[in-house]
């Protein structure tokens, strides 16, 4: 098959991209560089540098493309609310440019990468497609908003659509920026290096904590799978991760007994979050495979940057 996967120089997109190209697949990339690097991409993905709102370059990628992968957006949650146009700009309005130029060459199906964080805080858990989304940030609202676009274009125009909401992703190669780096690299770096564990909050919030391996099956399922036209799919581990249980696992892999510090909770995030993965499980054939401990402890050995005193990010 040919696939375009966009945000190809990103975590879960160069995985997929990598993945794809592996599996014997034709696959182009695209990505604007503003966080991804390009270098972690096989040789045989055949990487643009571009802008996912550059209508003409979309439909030069886009000739004799079978599916799409739309995972390109801005991901940072506290970024998201002191900058929420470029937010709109970049996770709204280029989703829906590349559905424009999708329906332009005639693309037939979009797996669209959204996110668990569009749920916010849910008496429920784990939580369900049908729950009534509660989104906490200017992210997950144009995460939202771009689900919304994507499935009512998809209706209109004909083109086959799904939506992945995936929760909290983590695995090797996870970028680690100096400003609001992911828990669970960032943990496991502070932890090695006897640094300190900051947390917001009690520690007592839940998280669902998905291994790479596990969204990377999901999304290879999503291209082909049957019966999933226009379908919201969690995409998770189903467990639910208290940061007091994270930073346990942390002490046992790294060997290290960091200090913890327990700061205010702020209001960027909900309380808990839990995948209901019946849904995925039906339409997907998703089971998760890779336990928290297993993964915590591949992500550490693998990843030679959560283990070095000196860390390089761009």
């Amino acid at each position: 098959m040919q696939f375009l996967v966009t945000g190809a120089a990103g975590f879960l997109g160069s995985a997929l991209a990598n993945r794809l190209a592996r599996e014997g697949n034709s696959v182009r990339g695209l990505d604007d560089l503003s966080t991804g690097d390009p270098s972690i991409l096989a040789p045989s993905v055949n990487f643009t540098r571009g802008d996912i709102n550059d209508r003409p370059k979309l439909w030069t990628l886009l000739q004799g493309v079978d599916c799409v992968y739309h995972l390109a957006a801005r991901v940072l949650v506290p970024e998201s609310i002191l900058y929420p146009r470029e937010y709109d700009k970049v996770n709204v309005g280029g989703t829906v440019a590349l559905m424009e130029a999708m329906h332009d060459v005639g693309v037939r199906r979009v797996v669209f990468i959204s996110s668990g964080a569009i749920y916010g805080d849910q008496s429920r858990q784990p939580v369900s497609e049908e729950a009534i989304p509660q989104p906490r940030s200017p992210y997950a609202v144009s995460k939202l908003a771009a689900e919304y676009y994507v499935r009512t274009i998809g209706r209109l125009w004909g083109i086959e659509t799904v939506c992945l909401r995936v929760f909290n992703a983590y695995g090797p190669g996870q970028a680690l920026p100096p400003v609001h780096p992911p828990v669970i690299p960032n943990f496991l770096r502070q932890a090695a290096q006897e640094g300190t564990l900051v947390v917001h909050g009690d520690g007592n919030q839940t998280r669902d904590y998905v291994h790479l391996d596990d969204v990377l099956n999901a999304m290879s399922a999503a291209s082909t799978a049957a019966g999933v036209n226009d379908r919201v799919i969690n995409v998770g581990s189903g467990l639910e991760t208290s940061v007091r249980e994270l930073i346990r696992h942390v002490r046992e892999i790294t060997g290290k007994n960091p200090e913890v510090v327990y700061n205010p909770r702020n209001d960027k995030g909900p309380a808990r979050l839990c995948a209901d993965l019946k849904l995925a499980k039906e339409l997907l054939g998703y089971s998760p495979a890779v336990s928290l401990e297993v993964g915590l402890r591949n992500t550490f050995e693998m990843d030679p940057r959560l283990q070095a005193r000196e860390i390089n990010e761009k």
